[in-house]
């Protein structure tokens, strides 16, 4: 289901010679310029889901004592049925595990990490690799994707916002720490990409505080800086190829910057003119501007220098990964050292791309890269 796209303002048409520099570039951007440029939560259809192997629980009791296993499970949050997945690893009988929460990436991404057209299996396989290591997760299907769908924001004209998304996760983190197979004193936060900042936002709101945040390829500034960064990188590659050539990509970089001006200022962005690959991006933040807007105005730093001090925290950045590159780590890792966290810390993953894959995996790859796998089980050990 697509939530009903809100009308564009007026807007200044570029003059006849701006408008051809800037269609001149796209036929040289591609589709690559697209990947991994986030878009709105929720106007986007419908992830399908299909239930897990296991005994379905959904709406399981604060006391009901689950088996090793898959469960599928569902619980309330303001006025929707969340679905997910409780996976629950071998253990003594009566005893409790450390409890992880996976967060999702942004955009239409469900509980296993997948989108439509785009299958990693990236928390699905996070929850294969902490259950080996003794670690219970609890992955979801957030607003828009699986089997929640848009729940009571179905036929509204307004989409959920950034903080109807950290609401969802809240309500999660809190069923996953009423489960008996739960040690409280050893809840963890595993958040990727967009996931990575609502797990911050759940650490500093929610009680008991989380004993640890694994934060994989995190959204580390604001939704719209990075979207201007990667767009802007990717305008530099074709300039450097001698497919662009440098006064076009500046024209290019002034709309995609007058756009982000608009999109801040409350309005829609201007994408008269712009080349197809960048119009598809900020027409995907038009069909969704409260989310974009609310999403766009938290700046992760800020949100890590809240967390409580002695909270472990890793931070992984892939050096193959163009949507969040290692070089905007450092305000981020400052601020969690700040707040008086403590480590692992950054750990950078050689050759690994934003979806924890091998660099230059093949779309339909679905195998967790070495160093990732390598980074989470050095997580993991901390708990046990």
């Amino acid at each position: 289901m697509r939530l009903r796209r809100r009308p564009h303002r007026a807007a200044t048409a570029p003059t006849a010679a701006t408008a051809a520099l800037v269609r001149a570039a796209a036929p040289v951007l591609g589709a690559a310029l697209l990947t991994g440029c986030a878009t709105g939560q929720a106007g986007l259809p419908a992830v399908p889901a299909t239930p897990g192997p296991s005994s379905a629980s959904a709406g399981v009791a604060a006391g009901t004592d689950l088996a090793a296993g898959d469960h599928n499970i569902s619980f309330l949050v303001d006025g929707t049925t969340t679905y997910g997945t409780l996976h629950i690893p071998a253990r003594p009988a009566g005893g409790t595990l450390p409890a992880a929460l996976l967060l999702p990436d942004g955009g239409p991404t469900d509980r296993d990490g997948n989108q439509p057209q785009l299958k990693p299996d990236t928390l699905a396989g996070l929850a294969q690799l902490m259950g080996d290591d003794g670690i219970a997760t609890l992955r979801y299907d957030k607003y828009g994707t699986g089997l929640t769908g848009l729940g009571a924001y179905a036929g509204r004209a307004a989409a959920p916002d950034l903080a109807a998304f950290v609401r969802q996760a809240d309500a999660a983190y809190r069923f996953l720490a009423a489960r008996p197979t739960t040690d409280p004193h050893r809840l963890l936060l595993a958040g990727h990409g967009e996931g990575a900042m609502v797990a911050l936002e759940v650490a500093t709101l929610s009680r008991p505080a989380p004993a640890g945040l694994a934060l994989l390829a995190p959204q580390d500034e604001r939704l719209l800086d990075l979207t201007t960064l990667r767009l802007d990188q990717q305008l530099d590659a074709t300039v450097a190829t001698d497919r662009l050539t440098a006064a076009q990509a500046a024209t290019v970089k002034e709309a995609i910057a007058q756009a982000v001006a608009e999109l801040r200022a409350g309005g829609t962005a201007d994408t008269t003119g712009m080349p197809g690959t960048i119009a598809t991006v900020f027409e995907g933040f038009n069909d969704d501007t409260e989310y974009v807007r609310t999403d766009d105005a938290v700046h992760p730093p800020d949100l890590a220098r809240r967390l409580t001090g002695g909270t472990r925290t890793m931070v992984t950045c892939g050096s193959a990964d163009p949507d969040i590159p290692c070089s905007t780590t450092g305000p981020l890792v400052a601020a969690l050292a700040a707040a008086g966290t403590t480590g692992p810390g950054l750990v950078t993953l050689p050759d690994v791309d934003h979806l924890l894959r091998p660099a230059d995996s093949p779309t339909d790859t679905t195998t967790l890269a070495p160093a990732a796998r390598q980074a989470v089980h050095a997580f993991d050990a901390l708990w046990h």
